[in-house]
């Protein structure tokens, strides 16, 4: 079954989260399952020309680190949208603890390398925050942006925001691409809560348990990871920059609001 015009295979949109060519992808599977795929093959594979079979579909799961039933829905005559195929599978794991929620979420900060995305204005975890610092003063090409929902909530969040800027100047480029982006969305737009990585995101919930706070959550994978990436790229381009120390102190007015538990 091949894909519809003007939609994308899981399959492609997997190799293009990795930057690979299709030549580089061929390489790179060939060391995996000792095969010889070629450019072309992959690029009947992806459009749905061709069906991979089961040794490449392994290769190619353990390549893209994602699930097979994802990646080859098209090739199977399933729904072509990540949640079509996937279904709930699309949530790794549910997260009813605060405790596991703060450390997927320190995960996903420590396991990006190219991509960090957070959103919200209450953060105020303090390993949550030292895993994204970390991530940006180790990974120089790591591409950190901050979706700010209104001024930070919290002093934390202010001093958090502030050493960014300490470790990265946000007018700075490499390889073409500005790796620091912290900005404050319109105050009509509705806050949203989650960090994303290019392989791996967590959404918090309201909690389980009680009136108050955000203290679960759920761990999605690759492919719901990738949206919410483009998501925060998205809220970015209607967002006012927040580029000193200076602009962050100007906004730091409103924090010591109430908070939950689940302020992460």
């Amino acid at each position: 079954m091949s894909e519809l015009p003007g939609t994308e295979s899981a399959l492609r949109r997997a190799r293009q989260a990795q930057g690979l060519t299709l030549e580089e992808a061929a390489g790179r599977l060939n060391k995996i399952t000792r095969g010889g795929a070629d450019a072309s093959q992959l690029s009947a594979w992806e459009s749905g020309r061709k069906r991979t079979g089961a040794k490449n579909r392994r290769g190619l799961s353990r390549l893209y680190r994602e699930r097979q039933e994802v990646l080859f829905a098209h090739q199977d005559g399933q729904e072509s949208s990540v949640l079509g195929a996937a279904g709930t599978g699309v949530v790794v794991r549910v997260l009813t603890r605060y405790t596991e929620l703060v450390e997927a979420m320190v995960r996903v900060a420590v396991e990006a390398h190219e991509y960090l995305v957070v959103t919200g204005s209450r953060s105020r975890e303090k390993s949550y925050l030292s895993a994204i610092e970390n991530a940006v003063a180790q990974q120089p090409d790591l591409v950190h942006y901050r979706v700010l929902y209104g001024p930070p909530r919290h002093a934390e969040l202010a001093d958090h925001l502030v050493r960014l800027l300490e470790l990265r100047d946000p007018g700075e480029r490499r390889n073409g691409i500005r790796t620091l982006r912290i900005g404050v969305v319109p105050q009509s737009a509705m806050e949203q809560h989650f960090v994303a990585s290019e392989s791996a995101a967590v959404v918090p919930l309201p909690s389980f348990h009680g009136l108050e706070g955000f203290d679960c959550g759920v761990l999605l994978g690759r492919e719901a990871a990738a949206g919410l990436v483009q998501h925060g790229r998205e809220a970015l381009a209607s967002a006012r920059a927040v580029e000193t120390a200076e602009a962050v102190r100007a906004l730091r007015g409103r924090h010591g609001m109430p908070h939950g538990q689940g302020e992460i």
